[in-house]
């Protein structure tokens, strides 16, 4: 790929043009080839090094650059010296290890790159989580997603654009966290397909409630706050799901 398109990169519309996206740093590119053992298409991906990772072995294209040609692309203050241009991915490429349960968790417009990123983590270091976003959520493959993620993004099956409509028909059994559901401690907390968290200002929708057959949960506390973060709360729920 040119510089001047990876450049271009950094926005949405051209990631969704060209296809792909961009991770900076030795972890991003280490957590993406070991995702590449797994999964053939990141084979596709482009490897760019400064002379101080001429050395770096990789299964991918590599590209030397410049310091220049690198301060110009990435949208790091301090980059590292090593990038990679990686295909974007399907959903279905990521699916669970045949036989193993996965359960979905379905987020409303979120709009938090960090919460977004910190929930990948999470789901990526339990395992058997399918991550679904609606329309309107931020981008996974936006550069501050794609930092916070720390490489989950590589391990976590992921559908963008997915109408809370459509979730009915997909899963059986919908859970929802309420203040005043049943304790997530519950063992009934665990029977569910697909667990649905709001937005971090407005929740989900009140057409939702009265459309879809839902079951609510509540993450008990000190009740000396309203809410809790989205992404603690979504962490917490993993946790409790992955002890089950």
């Amino acid at each position: 790929m040119k510089l001047d398109d990876i450049k271009k990169l950094h926005h949405k519309k051209y990631r969704q043009s060209f296809g792909y996206f961009i991770v900076e740093g030795e972890h991003l590119v280490l957590e993406l080839q070991k995702a590449a053992q797994r999964e053939g298409a990141l084979l596709a991906s482009e490897l760019y090094v400064t002379d101080a990772y001429q050395y770096w072995t990789s299964p991918f294209k590599t590209q030397r650059i410049t310091e220049r040609q690198l301060r110009q692309i990435t949208a790091t203050e301090h980059p590292q010296g090593i990038f990679a241009v990686v295909p974007l991915l399907q959903a279905a490429a990521l699916d669970a290890a045949p036989g193993g349960r996965q359960r979905a968790i379905y987020l409303h417009e979120v709009q938090d790159p960090g919460n977004l990123g910190t929930i990948l983590r999470t789901l990526a270091w339990f395992g058997g989580f399918r991550l679904l976003l609606s329309p309107g959520s931020v981008d996974p493959y936006n550069p501050k997603v794609v930092r916070a993620s720390m490489g989950a993004l590589f391990h976590v099956p992921l559908e963008l654009e997915v109408p809370w409509q459509s979730l009915g028909a997909r899963f059986p059994r919908l859970a929802v966290l309420d203040l005043c559901g049943a304790s997530t401690r519950e063992a009934a907390f665990a029977e569910f397909d697909c667990y649905l968290f709001g937005n971090e200002a407005r929740g989900l929708p009140e057409a939702l409630g009265t459309t879809l057959a839902l079951r609510c949960f509540s993450i008990r506390g000190a009740n000396v706050l309203e809410s809790l973060n989205l992404a603690t709360a979504v962490n917490i729920c993993a946790y409790e799901l992955s002890r089950m």
